[in-house]
Order: structure tokens, then C-alpha cells, then sequence
């Protein structure tokens, strides 16, 4: 047993998220969201370097050395998975490790809206979950990859830096590739993946202009991908992807988006009042053919009107999302007033709302 594993079985024990060690700090555990130290010793540069080699192959210490960064993953049998990256920062080496649960949890049991149990069982086109980092994008891609694994029968492909959550082939063939270890980028493997017989690809990030263009190729050519953005709503989500491209390019690639976008689903993480835990509140974008031509006709400032006025088809508003959660006492007021959109709506629920000076 490696030294270090003991704190991931703290990790665990303290129903940790993340574990944060850096040198010059006592380690850090994430818990519901919010950050507590470890009582123990403020962490040596050198012994934390010793405890984070001991786990790293040796190819990866190299280019940690020669770049000052490093993504990987690191798994202890029985316990979990931990997505780990290595940093340098004014005292030394840094870590944080992310827990990937071994056990990957259905879209009911995470309390996720019924239709995106739906959007596993679409022949063609390209579904997007977006967030901030720490969001639970992984877990919500993880949810719907098993409910294809369990009601379809196709080759599944993740491309992903790391692998996260690892799948068992049931009724599908499911390939995890990671990057770096398996395939130069993201653009190479989903390049390759089109001549590997896919049904259904996954990539883990869309990085890049080359990894963007090449997955919404892949969806216009009759594929279904599943893919992450770091944004914050539906309608952003798709200015930030036409917004990548070359100015020459951008009516095309608002043509080919508008054909072969299926869904945004834009999450946040809330703590739960009601247990312990957290619980993704999802905006959820549906591709009407409203939407479509909305995206089509450059006019994705609608696209707040469509959300609201589109739950027949499942759509719903990130407001309306908090709203219905706020209602059965799952989340705070406060946590709702704090990353609602519209203030208004959620001022009443506070006993004494506080001065936002952005909106002053």
C-alpha cells in the first residue's frame, strides 16, 4: 500500500469530493462543496514528492518535470478512482485528486430530469453538458453512457484525459481511450474513431477549434456524440461554439450546429439541506425545430424564450430547475438567491436578502 493511500481512504471516510495537497499546507478535504483542513502537519515539499512519484509511472514524472503539469488517473481496487493532476506552485509540487465513484449511479437515482434518459436512446446528432469545473458534467455523461450500455446494443467509444468512469460492456462493445496514454489528442482519436465502426462517441472535453469541428462532423454524419463545454447556459453554449471558428466560417458551422445539435444540458451543483450530499440543478435545452432555426437564423437571444415556453418537450430553465428544488425543501434559499439568474424571483425566500452590488 502506497503511503498516500491513506488519505484517500480518509477521502472516502469523510465522504470527500477532493483532496487537496500542496506543499507549505496541511492537506485540504472538499466536503459537500466547502473546503476543511486535515489535522495533520503542514505538508514538506520534498516528502509530498516522494508520496506523489510513489504512485505516478515513470514516463509521466518525466514529462511532469520537463512541463510543470500533469492529468492522469490513479486507482485503488475496491475503494475508488481519482482523477489526479500535479502542479508547481511557489512552495513546491501541488495535487488534487478527484474521487471517481466505482459505482456509477443511474439518471434516477441522481435525480436528474426523465428526459435525459431519452437522449440515450437518439440515433444521430450531438448532445452537450456544460458547467463550471466541479460541476458533475462526468457524473451526468456517466448516467446517460450506462443507460445506452443497458438499452442499446452499439460500439461505444470515450475519449476522455483521463478515463473517469470505467464501464462494463453489457449489451454494448465500450472502448475507453485516454489521452496520452492511448492517443496523442483529442482530434487524433476522434479523427481515428470514425474508421473504428462507432455508434456512439464520447469526448470527455471539446478543447480546441480542430476537436469542436470534428465532433460536429461526426454527429452531422449520422454518429451520436456526447461532449463537455466549460459554460455557464444553453444559449452561451452555442455562441461559444460558432464563436471559435474563423469569422469566414461561422455560417457554415451556424448551418451544420443547427442540423445536428439534440441537447444542452447546462448544470450546477447544489448542497442538499434535506440530506447529506449534493444535487445537480440542470438548465435543459431541447433542439426543436424552433431552436434549430433560431440557432440557423443567428438568433440564439430567443433562446431563453424557447426554454421557457418548451416543457412539453422537457425543457426547463435553470431558475425554473432551482424554483421546483427550492419548493421541496431539497436546497437552501440562500444557495438559490446566490445562483439564480433572476433575483427577483428568489428575494422573497430570504429573511434579509443581501445587497448584490454587481446589479447596482
Amino acid at each position: 500500500m502506497a503511503k498516500i493511500d491513506a488519505f484517500f481512504k480518509l477521502m472516502n471516510e469523510q465522504k470527500a469530493s477532493d483532496v487537496h495537497l500542496i506543499s507549505g499546507q496541511q492537506p485540504v478535504l472538499r466536503i459537500r462543496g466547502d473546503l476543511e483542513r486535515v489535522k495533520y502537519k503542514v505538508l514538506d515539499d520534498n516528502e509530498l514528492r516522494s508520496m506523489l512519484y510513489e504512485i505516478t509511472p515513470e514516463d509521466k514524472i518525466k514529462v511532469f518535470e520537463e512541463t510543470g503539469d500533469l492529468d492522469f488517473a490513479y486507482e485503488i481496487p475496491g475503494l475508488a478512482r481519482y482523477r489526479v493532476n500535479f502542479f508547481l506552485q511557489i512552495n513546491g509540487i501541488g495535487a488534487v485528486f478527484r474521487e471517481i465513484p466505482n459505482e456509477i449511479l443511474t439518471v434516477e437515482q441522481l435525480g436528474l430530469p426523465p428526459v435525459i434518459s431519452r437522449l440515450a436512446l437518439l440515433p444521430r446528432g450531438i448532445v452537450i453538458v456544460t458547467g463550471p469545473t466541479g460541476s458533475g458534467k462526468s457524473t451526468t455523461l456517466a448516467a446517460i453512457i450506462d443507460e445506452v450500455n443497458r438499452k442499446r446494443k452499439d460500439h461505444v467509444i470515450t475519449i476522455e484525459d483521463p478515463i473517469e468512469f470505467v464501464h462494463t460492456s453489457k449489451n454494448c462493445i465500450i472502448n475507453h481511450r485516454e489521452v496520452g496514454a492511448h492517443t496523442r489528442t483529442f482530434s487524433s482519436a476522434l479523427r481515428a474513431s470514425l474508421r473504428e465502426d462507432p455508434d456512439i462517441i464520447l469526448v470527455g472535453e471539446m478543447r480546441d477549434l480542430e476537436t469542436i469541428r470534428l465532433a460536429i462532423e461526426a454527429a452531422a454524419t449520422g454518429h451520436l456524440v456526447f461532449s463537455t463545454l466549460h459554460t455557464q447556459s444553453a444559449a452561451k453554449t452555442i455562441d461559444r461554439i460558432i464563436e471559435v471558428f474563423p469569422v469566414g466560417e461561422q455560417a457554415q458551422i451556424r448551418s451544420t450546429l443547427a442540423d445536428s445539435i439534440r441537447a444542452v444540458l447546462s448544470q450546477s451543483l447544489f448542497k442538499r439541506i434535506d440530506m447529506k450530499g449534493r444535487i445537480a440543478v440542470m438548465e435543459v435545452l431541447i433542439a426543436t425545430q424552433a431552436v434549430r432555426a433560431m440557432i440557423r437564423e443567428s438568433k440564439t437571444h430567443q433562446i431563453q424564450s424557447a426554454l421557457q415556453t418548451g416543457k412539453k418537450y422537457g425543457m426547463q430553465t435553470l431558475d425554473d430547475a432551482i424554483f421546483t428544488h427550492l419548493k421541496a425543501g431539497r436546497i437552501s434559499p440562500s444557495e438559490a438567491y446566490m445562483k439564480c439568474v433572476d433575483k427577483e424571483k428568489f428575494r422573497s425566500y430570504l429573511t434579509e436578502p443581501p445587497p448584490d452590488f454587481t446589479e447596482v
